[in-house]
This record gives C-alpha cells, sequence and structure tokens, in this order.
C-alpha cells in the first residue's frame, strides 16, 4: 500500500528465475492489464534504501512456505496465500493456459477480499488473522469465515 492509499502490487519470483512466464503475459493482456511496466524481481531490491515502503507482502507459490524468506524493511504484515505454481502445470497447452488462468482468479478473489477490509478499523492482531485467513480461501465464490465476521 502507498503513503496515498492505493496499492502498488508487486512481483517477487522465487530464485532462478528471472522472467515473467509468456502465458502470464499473454493472459494479462487479454484482459486488458498494462503489462509493460512488469518485470521480474528478486527480493534484494526491496531492501535497498530507495525501494518502496511495504505495508503488506503476501507470498503466494506453494513452494514459497517451504521457503527461507527475508526480513522486509520496515516489518510489513506478512501472510502466505499459496496458490499451484501455473509455471509448474504440466498437460497441453490449453490445460497450461487454465492453469494460469486458475490463478489469476484466485488471486483476483484474495485481493477482492482484503481490499474490502475496514483496514483503518482493524488493530494488528485482528487484521492479521483476516490476511491468515484470506490465504486459505479456495475458491472464487468462497470468503473467508473471520472476513464475514
Amino acid at each position: 500500500m502507498t503513503d496515498e492509499g492505493s496499492f502498488a502490487p508487486s512481483r517477487r519470483e522465487a530464485i532462478g528465475r528471472a522472467h515473467i512466464h509468456p502465458y502470464a503475459v499473454d493472459l494479462l493482456r487479454k484482459l486488458n492489464y498494462d503489462v509493460s511496466g512488469f518485470r521480474s524481481k528478486n527480493w534484494t531490491e526491496f531492501a535497498r534504501p530507495e525501494a518502496p515502503k511495504l505495508d503488506f507482502v503476501f507470498t503466494v507459490c506453494d513452494d514459497a512456505a517451504k521457503e527461507v524468506c527475508p526480513v522486509w524493511p520496515g516489518q510489513p504484515m506478512t501472510a502466505h496465500w499459496g496458490i499451484p505454481d501455473p509455471a509448474a502445470a504440466t498437460g497441453n497447452e490449453a490445460e497450461i493456459r487454465l492453469a494460469f488462468a486458475d490463478a489469476l482468479r484466485m488471486l483476483n478473489n484474495r485481493i477482492s477480499i482484503f481490499v474490502s477490509l475496514p483496514i483503518r478499523f482493524l488493530d494488528k492482531l485482528a487484521l492479521q488473522k483476516q490476511l491468515d485467513s484470506i490465504g486459505k480461501t479456495k475458491d472464487a465464490g468462497e470468503t473467508p469465515a473471520t472476513a464475514a465476521e
């Protein structure tokens, strides 16, 4: 979240990946997202003094839960919102592209729940509970129990 109250998404790839998968870029373009400034980033970029202040960090790859995550400058709130890595999907091209669309659907659902939270009215512990609950959301129509409370 920026100082102005808007969200500034950023993407950090797992170690060893230096690009954004072409199917991800293709899907986002087809949905009219501006991907011109997108690039894969190493998390060390966020440790630099000139890096933007992060309020929230969400890991999304299922494998990220097993990785050692860095200590983020400024101690942002963190949560793991694991989803299957579409780049690891197998099958024909249509099946792999469907894995990317499914990942986007799950992320859109979780982000929608997140941005609807009354963040200003939640203390840190309650907010952390909400963030963790969102990460357990599996389906586009599913709302975590605590988010509805």
